[in-house]
């Protein structure tokens, strides 16, 4: 395990909530997990935990019951190379889910992602403040990023 591992709590669901980020994330796989024995909270047998591995990043994903509830104040930020990377994790991901501004969702599991283009960052910083301002400015009114909308903000076209 990485020094570091965000921990995400659901309630029943983390087992599914790992195959469908599965089924999403080419480069993903199942490192460990385990399950609920004898004498605990839930019933023996049912998915306590797991690790898993996506995209180089370690995430355990934990079934804790109802104590606790994801929120925004925690988000998992995809950085996407271009727009076909930026459509596919955002429709795969708001699947049964809802979308946010500035390219945020919130998954059917209630997990919060941002879908972000490489690009951004880079227009963004850009050392004159009036296209960063103008891309600021488009972005804010997004709710899936669109990189060509970005760069006409920058262009000021």
């Amino acid at each position: 395990m990485q020094k570091i591992t965000p921990c995400l709590w659901f309630d029943t669901n983390a087992e599914e909530a790992i195959n469908h980020y599965l089924s999403i994330f080419k480069n993903g796989k199942l490192i460990s997990s385990s399950r609920y024995g004898d004498a605990m909270p839930m019933p023996s047998g049912t998915f306590l935990t797991g690790v898993v591995e996506i995209e180089g990043q370690e995430i355990m994903f934990l079934n804790g019951g109802p104590v606790y509830k994801l929120s925004p104040a925690f988000s998992l930020v995809i950085d996407c190379k271009d727009q076909d990377e930026v459509d596919y994790y955002w429709d795969r991901l708001l699947e049964g889910g809802r979308p946010d501004q500035c390219g945020w969702l919130t998954d059917k599991f209630g997990v919060s992602w941002q879908v972000v283009p490489s690009i951004l960052e880079k227009l963004m910083s850009d050392p004159d403040p009036v296209k960063a301002a103008r891309v600021t400015q488009a972005m804010l009114q997004m709710v899936k990023l669109d990189i060509a909308g970005l760069q006409r903000a920058y262009n000021g076209s």
